[in-house]
């Protein structure tokens, strides 16, 4: 029973809660969450990603060193360009359910639940 308990990640006395945190600490920063959302959709050099969330290539290039090294994305060489993706899929989605989250502090309905509505609606 207690080799049991040892093998859930998801237990209180897990030996990943440290590391959990650690990802935490990664995503609270603006700029690597909106990295993390440009790159949803797929890859994208460092430009286009600069581009998109709005700061120098340079910024961003650090950024990404260090979700790099936190293996939060991951590398491709396409030539002379140095293409970015995420590594899989769980930095996308504890994104996406913080901005969901940040959604309902505001109050009233979400955003994310009137989609979900208008779904059930046409259905």
């Amino acid at each position: 029973m207690n080799a049991d308990k040892q093998s859930c990640s998801l237990d209180a006395d897990s030996q990943y809660v440290e590391l959990a945190v650690e990802v935490f600490s990664m995503l609270a920063d603006a700029t690597r969450v909106r990295i993390i959302l440009a790159l949803r959709e797929g890859e994208m050099a460092v430009g286009a990603l600069a581009d998109s969330v709005g700061k120098s290539p340079a910024a961003v290039s650090q950024h990404l060193a260090k979700m790099r090294l936190a293996r939060m994305v991951s590398t491709r060489q396409d030539g002379t360009k140095v293409m970015y993706r995420l590594e899989n899929e769980h930095a996308r989605q504890l994104v996406v359910d913080a901005i969901y989250q940040a959604e309902h502090a505001l109050g009233g309905v979400p955003a994310h639940h009137q989609v979900e509505q208008a779904r059930h609606e046409t259905h």
